[in-house]
């Protein structure tokens, strides 16, 4: 498992990166990573199979510690497993545009 900050994520995001946010539906509609798709935290352990082992796959929540709870937990099962620190919180601290509502 890696943790990386905020611009390097911004690097990896516009590089079209696969972006999981572990946050709850409530937390994901009122504002997240463009792009980033919905898998929360309860859920991930289940949803392993959705993921691409072939690519690393980058997780955010609010802050960075439910993210690096699942990277560990996808790192044990083989994947490239980045977590960003500071999460979503970062990237709007950031001037990073967000997308709000149900889709990415």
């Amino acid at each position: 498992m890696r943790e990386i900050d905020i611009h390097e994520f911004a690097a990896a995001h516009a590089d079209g990166a696969e972006v999981i946010d572990v946050r709850e539906p409530g937390e994901y509609v009122s504002g997240h990573v463009p792009g980033a798709r919905l898998v929360p935290m309860g859920q991930l352990p289940s949803r392993v199979s959705e993921l691409d082992k072939r690519r690393p796959v980058y997780l955010v929540c609010a802050s960075g510690n439910r993210s690096k709870s699942m990277a560990s937990l996808l790192a044990h099962q083989g994947f490239d497993a980045v977590t960003v620190a500071g999460g979503t919180g970062a990237w709007i601290q950031s001037g990073r545009p967000v997308t709000t509502g149900a889709h990415a």
